[in-house]
C-alpha cells in the first residue's frame, strides 16, 4: 500500500498534468499492478484541473478496469476536488 501526497507534489491548487504523469507512472500504477491498495491524499489541496485528475488515474482504469476502484482510495477531498474525481470517473466508464 501506498500514499501519494498530491499536496507535497502538486500543491494546493493541482493542475500540472505532468506531475499528474509522473506520479501515476511511479507510484499509482505500479502499486496497483501489484494489487495493493493506492491511497491519494488531496488533504490541503483546494482544487485540481479535470486534467490533472484524469492523467493521475485514466490509465488505471483503462488497464484495470471500473473493478480498479475497490483498490483506490481518494482521501481528504474537499467537494470541488471530489467532484472533478467524479466527472473523470464517469467519463472514463462511458468511454
Amino acid at each position: 500500500m501506498i500514499t501519494v501526497d498530491i499536496k507535497k507534489e502538486a500543491g494546493a491548487f493541482a493542475e500540472n498534468k505532468d506531475v499528474a504523469a509522473r506520479l501515476r507512472d511511479d507510484s499509482v500504477l505500479p502499486t496497483l499492478r501489484r494489487a495493493e491498495e493506492t491511497t491519494i491524499d488531496f488533504t490541503g489541496v483546494e482544487g485540481a484541473t479535470q486534467s490533472f485528475v484524469h492523467a493521475l488515474i485514466s490509465e488505471a482504469l483503462r488497464e484495470f478496469g471500473p473493478d480498479v476502484l475497490d483498490h483506490i482510495v481518494f482521501k481528504g477531498c474537499n467537494e470541488t476536488v471530489r467532484q472533478i474525481i467524479t466527472i473523470v470517473i464517469d467519463y472514463m466508464q462511458e468511454s
